[in-house]
Parts: C-alpha cells; structure tokens; sequence
C-alpha cells in the first residue's frame, strides 16, 4: 500500500535539521545531491579525503595513509567546479523567465499603447481588431520598403505615413508578444527541471572519489533514513510514521528547497557585441523592443548561451553577464504612458527628405592658426616656418 503523504508542510528548516542529525556519510551524501542549495563543510571535505581509497591498492586491507594539502585543494576545487555549474544553471533559467516577463509587459504595453494612438487619428476599432488578427501572418519589410517608395515619390502625407507606420509598430509588438510567450513556456519548464535535478552518481564519484558500488549502498542507506526522518517531523502523530521511505517526501524536498533566495553570481563581461559599452547600449534597445525581428532572436540566443550563438551549455565561459544587465536595466525603464507614446511617435516619424535637411550651422570657434600651430604644420610637410625646404628633416 502507498505510504500516506505527511500532513505538515515540509520546511527548509526541516530539511537541514533532518540532515543535520544524519552521520557524517548521510550528512555527505545529501548535500552533496543538493549541492546546488546546501553546502559541504569543511570538516566534511576532510573527512571525504580521508575516506578516499588508494587507487595503488586494489586488494587486501587498506593502508593508512596521511591526507596531503595538494588532495584537499584538488577535491575542493571539484566540489566548487560542479557547484558553480549548478547554481549557475538555476541562476540562468531565473533571469530567463524574468527577462522574459519584463519583454512580454513592454511589448503589450507598446502594442496596446499604438492602439490608442491609431484610434486617436481617426482608426475604426474594426480595422484595429482586423489588422490586430493579421499581425502574425504580416510581413513587415515589404510594407515599409512600398511606403517608404511612397513617402520620396511624395504619394502619400506624413499624417498617413505615420499612421501607416504605427500599424506596422503594433503588428511587430503583437509578434514579440507571441514570440516570449513560447519561449517563456520552455524557460519556464527548463527552470522547474533544474530546480528539481540533483548531483549524478558518476559526479558525486568524481568529487568523492569512492567505488560506484560503495556510493550506491551509502546513498539508498542514507536517502531512506532522511525520507523516514522528515515523514516522521512532519507527521501529526510522530508515533505513527511510516517505516516505509515516501518518494513523494523527496519531491517535497526538492519544492521546498526550490523556494530558497537564488544566490547572485558576479560575472564579468565575456566579449559580446565587441565592447562592454556597445552591449549596454544594445540591451538598452533591446529592453525598449526597439530590435528587428530578424536579429532579436540571434541576439537572445547569444545573452542565454554564452558569447557567441554556437556555445553549448558546458562552456566555462558562459557567464551571466548579458541577462545579469538585461534584467537591470528593465527594473529601471521608464514604461509609462507618457514615454511609451513618445517612443512611438518617435519610431513612427517619417525621415525628411533630401530637401527638406537642415542646413548645417557654421561651425564657430574656429578662428586664425596662431604661430605654435602654423610651425607644427610645417614640420609635418618638412618645411620651416617661412615655407622653404629644411634639412632639419
């Protein structure tokens, strides 16, 4: 029969207090399953290394050998190289799905703001809901390229162009919109997976350095205890726990610990977009939904997977950077109606026409060469101040 589930909410207090009354091997075994959420000691680093047997004896009694300073560096550094790998594996899918909520509101706000600007000059409501329904089947650059030809043929006023312009606008929005909520869905449930993935045998072997055999039997030895241990806290009745281990109880476990603050990690600017300062500038354009389609998507593939589009998931060098300054930035953008509006119309502006640019004003402050100029500027054709050749170069 199914063990029952335990009445009482499971708490992180729970759980480490549960693990904390383990034996060292338990302890050891949980945290480092949980490794993207607990930390090993280092007491427990010690004890780890000197558990480690010596790959020299494969047979007979083990000898007793003395822990060096070099092993300890060696399996604290294993133990930070996965860790980092995990916790930047929940950072990421993070800052993906808030990224991509901040990109989903502006985009709606840009399109529900173009809306009301066409209703403003004169737009029927029907035609706003027909051109609203065609938005995902429009293709933009051909209606920009005809009314662009239209705008220097002077076939058509800068009151229609604008308004012309501002569909297109709206229709991109509407896309955008569409788009992040798709890739929402999958960053979404790409973050439930990682909140729920613990350590793998193989990379707890790695770390600890002990046969497969031997971690298997400590791992169900000590998973069956912590799982009777938080059933029998989280019971009503603490006399009548189950003695059989819930797999439901692990899953708890995971949720609970799912809920914990996300460590921050500090990442350095990793070379995308040629210059930190260009980067900045282009997830400021970003941010506004001020981005062509055809490069948004190469764009976000480049700030998730690293700094170049082609990177995978086990790259050392895919930081966090970009999202990191994303997410900044859209915290600090100014969406109100007001600016949203200014954006549009600023976007929707047609471009003057050759005639019709403003003359340059002269440029002022440049009065007369004075002697020390006049002199370097012989110099560098090689003559001398009076204009002669000069030997001197």
């Amino acid at each position: 029969m199914t063990p029952t589930l335990a009445s009482s909410p499971l708490t992180v207090d729970i759980i480490e207090e549960a693990i904390a009354n383990l034996p060292i091997q338990g302890r050891i075994i949980l945290r480092l399953l949980l490794l993207q959420y607990l930390d090993v000691t280092q007491d427990e680093i010690l004890f780890m290394v000197a558990d480690r047997p010596d790959p020299r004896c494969v047979s007979g009694k083990k000898p007793i050998t003395t822990m060096t300073q070099e092993s300890i560096i060696a399996m604290v550094n294993r133990r930070d190289e996965y860790r980092r790998r995990a916790r930047l594996r929940r950072e990421r899918t993070w800052l993906q799905c808030m990224a991509l909520e901040h990109l989903i509101k502006t985009a709606d706000a840009f399109a529900t703001r173009a809306t009301v600007l066409l209703a403003d000059r004169g737009v029927s409501a029907d035609t706003i809901a027909a051109l609203s329904a065609q938005a995902r089947s429009a293709v933009p650059s051909t209606t920009l390229r005809l009314l662009e030809q239209q705008w220097e043929k002077d076939e058509i006023s800068s009151e229609e162009y604008q308004k012309h312009r501002l569909v297109v606008e709206m229709q991109t929005q509407l896309r955008f919109v569409e788009r992040f909520r798709k890739r929402l869905t999958l960053a979404d449930r790409e973050r439930r997976t990682s909140d729920s993935t613990t350590l793998q045998d193989h990379e707890i072997g790695h770390i600890w350095g002990i046969p497969a055999g031997t971690l298997a039997a400590r791992k169900v030895k000590f998973l069956s205890q912590y799982l009777l241990a938080t059933q029998a806290r989280c019971s009503d009745s603490p006399g009548s726990g189950s003695s059989v281990p819930s797999p439901e109880m692990w899953q708890a476990t995971l949720r609970a610990l799912s809920q914990t603050p996300i460590e921050r990690s500090i990442a350095t600017y990793d070379g995308l977009e040629g210059t930190e300062s260009a980067l900045i500038e282009k997830l400021g354009i970003y941010a506004m939904m001020g981005i062509s389609e055809a490069t948004e998507t190469k764009f976000w593939n480049s700030l998730v997977y690293g700094a170049s589009s082609n990177a995978i998931h086990t790259e050392t060098t895919r930081t966090l950077f970009g999202l990191q300054r994303l997410v900044s930035i859209q915290k600090d953008l100014d969406t109100s109606t007001a600016a949203l509006d200014e954006e549009l119309l600023k976007r929707s502006m047609p471009t003057p026409k050759a005639g019709e640019l403003p003359s340059p004003a002269p440029e002022s402050g440049q009065g007369e060469l004075t002697d020390f100029q006049r002199h370097i500027l012989h110099n560098f054709i090689g003559e001398d101040v009076t204009g002669r050749p000069s030997d001197k170069w």
